[in-house]
């Protein structure tokens, strides 16, 4: 099966990591800066920031203000379930309040954990492991096809649920 284009485009940064102290990461500086955030380094949350890029380097219409997390829950269309390159948003302090976090769908893990490629995950470009019971909803372009009803993926894991999104 072949993954959507912009989980493959997302792939290419797996890795990539933010500058600790005043300097910035000249990837990320370049993010905040088309997508005209607020915040102009990578000391801010920036896990929308990724998603809103790779969207966009990808063909796709981001959402305005790509940079706040919960605001991918109105981009696209709803899935009711994951699906490998879905938009998976997440509550981070308290499901009603209003930080998040948000990333693509990879897989799942053998514990059953969403497998999620994100952004300053580890304040770095990564793939882990995020319970289900954080999910707030999964979203998918509505310029595409809606993906085909299957399961996901099996997807190496070390088990330690991310904790570190902020």
């Amino acid at each position: 099966m072949t993954e959507p284009r912009w989980l493959a485009r997302a792939r290419t940064y797996v890795g990539m990591r933010e500058i600790p102290g005043p300097k910035t990461s000249s990837t990320i500086a370049r993010w905040l800066d088309a997508l005209k955030a607020p915040s102009r380094d990578d000391e801010t949350a920036w896990c929308g920031t990724f998603v809103g890029a790779v969207v966009s380097e990808s063909g796709l219409p981001p959402i305005a203000n790509p940079w706040g997390a919960r605001r991918w829950l109105n981009w696209g269309v709803p899935l009711k379930r994951p699906a490998p390159g879905a938009v998976v948003v997440f509550w981070r302090g308290s499901r009603t309040g209003w930080s998040g976090h948000v990333g693509f769908v990879v897989g799942k893990d053998r514990a059953g954990h969403l497998m999620v490629l994100g952004g300053n995950q580890g304040d770095m470009v990564s793939i882990k492991p995020f319970t289900v019971d954080r999910v707030l909803g999964y979203r998918w372009p509505a310029c595409e096809p809606l993906p085909v009803a299957a399961n996901l993926p099996l997807v190496s894991s070390d088990g330690k649920v991310s904790t570190n999104e902020a």
